[in-house]
């Protein structure tokens, strides 16, 4: 199993949150990337497209994890693919979506109604820029594993719980 991570918009492909899952997603024998998207700080629907094409020129499954701005291009890409009916070599096995910018004004999609793979979203009920009413919109409408904590968009203040659910997600995907 091969995880790409996807960063925010403010952030970059060696985050903290980035750092720490990846080395749960290593303990559990996956071998992970992180895309670089800090050329495109505002062009949320360009990151989707280098995605896409990553995920076209990879021969694992994958999972795709994403924060904020990378959250909303790795549920965009899987809807692309699943939309499109790609032929290619692997498939997207799961979304671990934190902070998901979705639903999000100047944001090219908007409908994520795409047949998707296991879901589960991670948010904060103090996010002052992405509401957790947008993920938990998202989650109703995919039936996904929701956990919202106290703390703020970046979720720095709840790392280790963080660690906690991409752990049991990773196994119940994996």
């Amino acid at each position: 199993m091969h995880i790409i991570f996807s960063h925010g918009k403010e952030s970059g492909p060696e985050g903290g949150k980035i750092r720490a899952l990846a080395a749960l997603a290593t303990d559990l024998g996956c071998s992970y990337e992180s895309v670089d998207y800090r050329d495109l700080p505002d062009h949320p629907d360009q990151r989707v497209e280098r995605l896409v094409a990553r995920i076209s020129a990879c021969d694992d499954d994958i999972i795709l994890v994403g924060s904020s701005m990378g959250g909303y291009v790795s549920v965009a890409a899987a809807c692309e693919l699943a939309e499109k009916g790609k032929t290619i070599k692997q498939s997207v096995k799961g979304l671990f979506l934190m902070v998901p910018a979705v639903y999000l004004p100047g944001y090219e999609r908007q409908d994520f109604s795409a047949e998707l793979p296991k879901i589960c979203i991670v948010h904060a009920w103090g996010d002052d820029i992405v509401p957790y009413e947008n993920s938990l919109r998202l989650a109703q409408q995919h039936q996904a594993d929701y956990h919202v904590f106290a703390g703020g968009h970046r979720l720095n203040e709840v790392l280790s719980e963080l660690k906690h659910v991409f752990s049991g997600f990773l196994q119940g995907v994996v």
